[in-house]
């Protein structure tokens, strides 16, 4: 009897569960409510014979439970029960795959004026790419791929000299327009996913597969990847933004054409002297930086990301919570540069600042140390050398001080919860494998040992 209650119970808490839950889809946001369809119908069907099954085995357990009188029937075959049984699955089956087979038809038939957009996955970031005023995209490889063309760019295609690169992970898009989305891996498998759109499809290296949809409901949505691509798997988000249409062409107007990158004049380290005077009473005369005026090093960062978080600071995505202190000093001393000329000069100038590893003050477990960076090496480099196409800056040599107040910052969510922050979130997620403080100090004081190749010798 006890395993007749317990099925009874199963059976029972199974169906309350689901109509009591508060764990629903979400509101979709997409024309794809025939993706929701097929759902319902095979969440009906299953549940169905579920409940049917179970209520049966109690059934069959109670009435022919063991009784010392009571013999067993030997019937090997039952034509009319298997006839039953083989038709009633053959339409439960067909009541779930049918429907699918009509959406597959419609998903895999985008329509003609459908816009397109390219999302191209890697190693955890996402970026995008709109074909310019001739309406195609330009052609585009791998093996192009450098630090100064993430998207592998052809230079010789004129029709890739007006495509609309978007570096950032968040993408825009117009409200009650057709969008096809041309998915595109630089690496592993990734996967395209907004929950709020129903539908998804992989990204395979080597291949151009693709998805298209609607959107019917402005918002920001997050976007993921569903295919597990590595330890970073989790951190690879971006947002959708869907907006009206005089909205959406005013965001992409701002966004810069393949042949706009080309022509940027590269920082002048002269022009970029002058400016770095204000900078010079924190940061050194050489950019070695000053714990007491909580200043870090910049002589050796990454021009890259020195640029990415000047602007971060002039535009407020930094240096605007309240419990970054330090932060907040930083964002006015930001906005002097001008534009983003000024901004290219003054870190054309630091980098040809002396790059002399900063002073040790972190002391902790070096090998406890060294086993926690294995995580942080997949991003930042074996050698803290810091890589540009993960999005990851340099670490080794630079103010260690600095590393572990930044740390803390992602941990608290001080740094890194801003909307307009791309990679922030990625990091802030990163930092939680740091239980406390004793760690943070025992990561930082190994990531003190380590020397990148060509650089001077650590003191």
């Amino acid at each position: 009897m006890s395993l007749v209650i317990g099925l009874i119970v199963l059976v029972i808490a199974s169906v309350l569960f689901h109509f009591l839950s508060p764990w629903w889809l979400t509101p979709i946001a997409s024309h794809w409510d025939t993706v929701d369809v097929t759902i319902d119908i095979t969440f009906w069907v299953t549940g169905f014979v579920f409940v049917v099954i179970n209520g049966f085995m109690a059934y069959a357990i109670y009435k022919f439970r063991y009784k010392k009188e009571r013999r067993a029937t030997y019937e090997p075959e039952n034509k009319k029960l298997e006839w039953w049984l083989t038709a009633v699955t053959a339409i439960g089956v067909a009541a779930m795959l049918a429907p699918g087979l009509w959406v597959w038809a419609d998903f895999v038939s985008p329509p003609e004026d459908a816009m397109i957009v390219e999302a191209t996955g890697q190693q955890w970031h996402w970026s995008f790419r709109f074909p310019g005023e001739d309406g195609v995209l330009g052609s585009v490889d791998n093996s192009n791929i450098t630090d100064e063309n993430p998207f592998g760019m052809n230079p010789d295609d004129p029709n890739g000299q007006d495509d609309i690169l978007i570096a950032s992970p968040e993408v825009h898009l117009p409200l009650g327009v057709p969008v096809k989305a041309l998915l595109r891996s630089k690496d592993v498998l990734h996967n395209f996913t907004v929950t709020q759109f129903r539908v998804k499809m992989d990204l395979v290296p080597g291949l151009i597969s693709y998805q298209w949809f609607t959107p019917t409901v402005a918002g920001r949505y997050e976007l993921l990847c569903e295919e597990l691509c590595g330890i970073g798997h989790h951190t690879m988000r971006g947002h959708v933004v869907v907006e009206e249409q005089e909205a959406f062409d005013k965001w992409l107007d701002a966004q810069p054409t393949y042949a706009e990158i080309l022509a940027k004049a590269p920082g002048d380290p002269s022009a970029g002297a002058s400016l770095y005077a204000v900078c010079t009473a924190c940061h050194g005369a050489q950019g070695e930086g000053n714990p007491l005026l909580n200043a870090p090093k910049l002589a050796g960062q990454g021009a890259w990301y020195m640029k990415r978080q000047l602007e971060y600071f002039k535009k407020g995505i930094r240096g605007s919570h309240e419990l970054d202190i330090y932060g907040q000093q930083m964002a006015p001393m930001a906005a002097v540069l001008a534009d983003e000329k000024a901004v290219n000069d003054v870190v054309a100038y630091i980098e040809t600042l002396p790059d002399l590893p900063a002073i040790s003050t972190v002391m902790g477990d070096v090998e406890h140390g060294e086993d926690v960076y294995e995580t942080c090496a997949y991003c930042h480099g074996a050698q803290g050398e810091g890589i540009q196409a993960l999005n990851a800056p340099r670490q080794a040599g630079m103010s260690d001080w600095y590393l572990v107040t930044q740390l803390k910052n992602f941990k608290k969510g001080v740094r890194g919860q801003h909307p307009g922050d791309g990679y922030g979130p990625q990091m802030g997620l990163m930092a939680n494998i740091l239980l406390d403080d004793q760690t943070i100090n025992d990561l930082v004081a190994y990531i003190n040992t380590l020397e990148i190749e060509d650089a001077p010798a650590s003191k």
